[in-house]
């Protein structure tokens, strides 16, 4: 399957890096130069995965994450030089599924991209617990045939990888499972760096699905092991 990706990057020497890379790997490309063109053509061609960098005019990258969320859970993956925690920290609170560091290397670029694609347009293989496809914990229903979940009737937006978090967890209700062996299903290979991130994702999880994020029923902590989710 061809994927379409767009990028929205003002730096020119970037974009034919990544140009160079991705084509070879035949996906179609679309490139902005700043974050209102990006939005434009967001809004008029069909896209499988943003690049989105922070630093650019009109509107920056965590400003467009944030209006590509509120349509759409393709995955994004943010490229910047800011290399703080704390950068990395809010663009996956706004919306973002993946951050790299500029310089990057390509060719992890290209993996990245790649198992950013497997985990939103691969989950029909999941496997599910009744014949309609739909998992059920509480009163969350998690529907692996339409990819949505819902909370007393009320559809709740999921990204990509918090898809992917959830039905780990759902499948296996009572389950302790480690940071490493959720990061690994969602996104490959673990590193320790990676801790930050896969608390990011669970905290943005509860702001979603718990009606008191602060004191959590669903998505339980087991400290030093790793996270649960409650069959309530």
């Amino acid at each position: 399957m061809q994927h379409t990706i767009l990028i929205a990057e003002d730096d020119e020497d970037i974009v034919r890096l990544i140009r160079l890379y991705l084509e070879k790997e035949g996906f179609t490309l679309l490139h902005a130069k700043d974050g209102v063109e990006a939005v434009e053509i967001f809004e008029s061609h069909p896209v499988d995965l943003a690049l989105v960098d922070i630093m650019m005019p009109r509107m920056n990258g965590y400003e467009l994450t944030k209006k590509i969320r509120e349509t759409s859970s393709i995955p994004i993956i943010i490229l910047s030089a800011a290399q703080m925690d704390s950068n990395k920290i809010m663009g996956l609170n706004m919306g973002a599924d993946d951050y790299l560091v500029k310089p990057f290397n390509p060719l992890e670029l290209v993996a990245r991209i790649n198992a950013n694609l497997r985990r939103a347009y691969s989950l029909t293989a999941q496997p599910s617990t009744q014949d309609d496809g739909k998992i059920t914990v509480g009163d969350l229903v998690l529907d692996t045939h339409l990819l949505t979940l819902s909370k007393r009737g009320e559809l709740i937006p999921l990204t990509a990888t918090e898809y992917k978090i959830l039905i780990m967890l759902m499948k296996s209700p009572g389950r302790v499972f480690t940071k490493m062996q959720i990061y690994e299903e969602v996104n490959g290979e673990y590193l320790a760096s990676d801790d930050n991130t896969m608390m990011v994702h669970i905290s943005n999880l509860r702001d979603k699905i718990e009606d008191d994020p602060k004191s959590p029923k669903y998505i339980k902590t087991v400290r030093g092991l790793g996270y649960k989710i409650e069959n309530l």
